[in-house]
């Protein structure tokens, strides 16, 4: 199928803009490891190895262009019989028994063209014990560029919960209604009702039409049940025999390629970004924790160097300058401290986010400064041997010093929580990018749904 040079080029450009964007975070870290700021405190380095081996490993899934499609769905819904009609061979094990699945596995599928998928058949989500089987599902989910959840019959309870703890996974679901030639009178529009009806009184949240659409409920029949079929001959004899009719699922595969099509390198390039900011907060975390003493230190050095400078300095315009020099200084110091990328351009804007957002505190602090100066300034010029300027002098200059030291104290406190929190953004960060590719999806891309929740 055909897709527009637009759609092409713009799916190309996401997928380049976050091959760009997990180089970066690699280069950076493997930049710090050899630089000696890790090394030198090598079990920071071992407690965030597992991180930068997640942030290589999704950049080479990148590069292999391969999207990861997982079925989830109970016992018994045919998810290892969908995957195998989409292969066109029954590689996977079926059976009449439940738990025929122990254990994720997956395959290779090229369905036409260059796109080449990885489908991923789950343990049903009520066979295996509770934590082990949300940890499973998490871990699968987290892998996964678009979600088959498969179902049959009724939606029962248990499967509307399970539906609601994949879709937090923030990735594109389709609903798989299989052994649909069991159920002949069932059909989309009664499918989505009974969503509706599951989502009353629920506790953990209510359905909402931007989950899922009619469009994205594919109905199936991938192992159909064996059929009598009356065969009658020449001569007039008559027989019956048993034929299995073949599985429905070219909708589904349809449906898939249609998605793959339209947005699936775009998909590619979203969960990958997904995963690296996820990684690089968990680094800032670790990182912060870590150091959280030697932090506490830096911050402190910085307020009582303030406070002395601003103290002994009697020019009232210098105070403003060397208090805003010392608490750039203070915030390229954290930043080095905890091994993230920090330059002079963001740790100006970092700072004007904090005086801006401290609800005047800290501009309070600039004018209490610069109005103490002229005080001080001016009790300097006057002191000559007059002991009352001099006492003057000294009283400004103390007052001056407690505001300017308990300044730096807070802007040391808030740079801590915005290095943490926001680790992901600047030029290349993965927010920053994951904000500009969801900011260019079509209104009519299952993407479109995901930008609120990302």
């Amino acid at each position: 199928m055909s897709q527009p040079n637009t759609v092409r080029n713009q799916q190309e450009t996401h997928l380049n803009r976050a091959r760009a964007s997990l180089r970066q975070a690699i280069s950076w870290y493997g930049y710090l490891r050899k630089s000696g700021q890790l090394s030198a405190k090598p079990e920071l380095a071992s407690l965030v190895k597992p991180e930068i081996e997640v942030l290589t490993n999704t950049l080479s899934k990148l590069d292999g262009n391969v999207v990861r499609i997982a079925a989830f769905g109970l016992v018994s819904r045919g998810k290892s019989a969908v995957l195998n009609s989409l292969l066109g061979e029954k590689i996977l094990q079926t059976g009449p028994l439940n738990g025929v699945t122990q254990w994720p596995r997956s395959l290779r599928w090229k369905p036409g063209g260059k796109v080449v998928v990885e489908l991923i058949d789950t343990p049903g989500l009520d066979e295996i014990e509770g934590e082990t089987r949300a940890e499973m599902a998490r871990d699968v989910a987290q892998q996964a560029d678009l979600i088959l959840f498969v179902v049959s019959g009724d939606i029962t309870r248990t499967e509307y919960q399970a539906f609601l703890e994949l879709r937090k996974s923030q990735k594109p679901l389709i609903l798989v209604f299989n052994k649909i030639d069991l159920y002949p009178d069932t059909d989309r529009t009664k499918i989505y009702q009974n969503l509706q009806r599951l989502s009353l009184g629920n506790t953990q949240g209510v359905f909402n039409k931007q989950d899922i659409l009619p469009d994205e409920i594919v109905m199936v029949a991938a192992e159909p049940a064996p059929m009598e079929v009356r065969i009658e001959y020449p001569d007039g004899k008559v027989s019956y025999e048993w034929e299995t009719p073949p599985p429905q699922v070219e909708e589904l595969k349809q449906t898939i390629l249609n998605i793959l099509n339209r947005e699936g390198r775009s998909l590619l390039a979203l969960n990958a970004l997904v995963q690296a900011r996820d990684v690089e907060k968990v680094i800032a975390e670790k990182t912060l924790n870590f150091r959280q003493k030697e932090a506490e230190d830096i911050i402190w050095k910085f307020a009582r160097y303030k406070a002395l400078a601003i103290a002994l300095n009697p020019i009232a315009f210098l105070d403003i300058i060397g208090g805003l020099v010392t608490d750039l200084a203070l915030i390229r110091s954290l930043a080095k401290l905890y091994s993230l990328p920090m330059t002079s351009y963001e740790a100006t804007n970092l700072l004007k986010t904090i005086l801006f957002s401290s609800g005047g505190l800290l501009l309070g602090e600039l004018g209490s400064s610069f109005v103490l100066g002229l005080g001080k300034s001016a009790a300097a010029i006057a002191s000559g041997e007059n002991p009352l300027n001099i006492t003057t002098f000294g009283f400004s200059a103390i007052a001056q010093a407690g505001i300017a030291g308990y300044g730096a104290y807070t802007v040391g406190k808030a740079a801590q929580i915005y290095l943490e929190k926001g680790c992901t953004w600047g030029q290349l960060g993965a927010s920053t990018v994951i904000q500009e590719i969801l900011s260019q999806v079509d209104k009519n891309t299952i993407l479109y749904r995901l930008r609120e929740d990302l």
